[in-house]
């Protein structure tokens, strides 16, 4: 499962991938092509269970992230940039809201909401264009034979045109199982769910105005949305000591960090929740799909744990933390023992108990 970064021209998407996976990008101005990378989960929870835990070795979660070519009229007008984006299961769209003298802005003016809106427009024409196309073919393919498949693909379409003409992104509709198997092999990239980050201005770190003037057109268009300053957290993985980076967002007056943010919106995004595993030789943080029973959250674990299921022993994680230790927590009687309809919560620590 892969979230592609997007963007148009100096918003500092490129920042932000070489914070978010600790890789760098050579090319002047971004990549002509789509460059992969790996980030680590930054999730609070994990760091005080490795705290209480002490364990010999600690494993973060990641997600794959991809970076995709800037959104350039000579990028949109051949297509290639609708292929990529098509590619991946979810996007992250980063808009500029910082002002700079320094670094141009390709129209001419600092406005976040109206390139949101360019942005989506864009992603909107691709899948109309794409539907438009897909219906003649199917229009002169039914004047010839009546496939009931081919009927109901094509009546499935025109609603999805319809949407589409009102302006209204393909994530808005509820598609049953039999619809989604219809157009599941299609790049139609408004299906995809998106999270819009506003890159600002060290000085717009505590203002939440901008966030307040887009939620309506977030909750219009099924987007999450976030604040980041790509500049600050560069200077952040730059520090060397865990207290030195939370000196640092104190003194900036950040609760939670922007990353934390990302990851658990990115999670959401591509529909995965975590899950821990915990102990002294390890604290591992594991993914799994949302609304998943015990069973598969073991065969992530390992395919044996899954197929050899007996019951999975499950902590909370913040009744762990309210107690202070397994031990107290289990004097509490909050130790719970499920069988493998449980479905599993995001945060659960689990034990998987297992026969092969």
């Amino acid at each position: 499962m892969k979230v592609g970064i997007i963007g148009l021209p100096q918003t500092g998407k490129k920042t932000l991938f070489q914070v978010l996976t600790g890789s760098q990008v050579h090319e002047a101005g971004g990549p002509s092509k789509p460059i992969p990378g790996t980030a680590n989960i930054v999730d609070n929870r994990f760091d005080r269970l490795a705290g209480l835990y002490q364990p010999k070795k600690e494993t973060r979660a990641r997600i794959d992230l991809v970076l995709l070519p800037k959104m350039e009229q000579e990028a949109i007008a051949k297509g290639d940039i609708f292929r990529d984006i098509s590619d991946v299961d979810a996007l992250c769209h980063v808009v500029r809201a910082f002002e700079d003298d320094a670094i141009y802005h390709a129209a001419g003016s600092v406005d976040p909401l109206r390139d949101v809106e360019t942005v989506n427009s864009e992603l909107l024409l691709h899948d109309q264009i794409f539907l438009e196309k897909r219906l003649e073919r199917l229009e002169v393919s039914l004047k010839k034979i009546k496939d009931e498949r081919q009927v109901k693909e094509f009546e499935l379409l025109k609603r999805m045109q319809a949407e589409l003409e009102n302006e209204r992104p393909l994530r808005l509709m509820h598609l049953t199982e039999e619809e989604d198997q219809l157009i599941r092999s299609y790049p139609l990239i408004t299906r995809k769910e998106m999270i819009v980050v506003f890159n600002v201005g060290e000085d717009q770190l505590a203002d939440t105005s901008l966030l307040e003037r887009v939620r309506e057109l977030c909750a219009a268009g099924k987007m999450e949305a976030m604040t980041v300053s790509a500049k600050v957290e560069a200077e952040i993985a730059l520090l060397d000591s865990a207290e030195e980076r939370q000196e640092f967002l104190s003194d900036l007056g950040i609760v939670e960090p922007a990353l934390e943010v990302l990851a658990s919106l990115c999670l959401k995004a591509l529909g995965r929740i975590s899950f821990f595993t915990v102990g002294k030789d390890e604290v591992h943080q594991w993914l799994v799909r949302v609304n998943s029973p015990a069973p598969v959250a073991a065969g992530v674990i390992h395919t044996d744990l899954q197929k050899g299921f007996i019951r999975a022993e499950v902590i909370k994680y913040d009744e762990l933390i309210a107690h202070g230790s397994e031990a107290e927590l289990k004097k509490a009687g909050k130790l719970y023992v499920q069988g493998k309809d449980y479905i599993v919560e995001d945060g659960d620590i689990l034990n998987i108990r297992f026969n092969i």
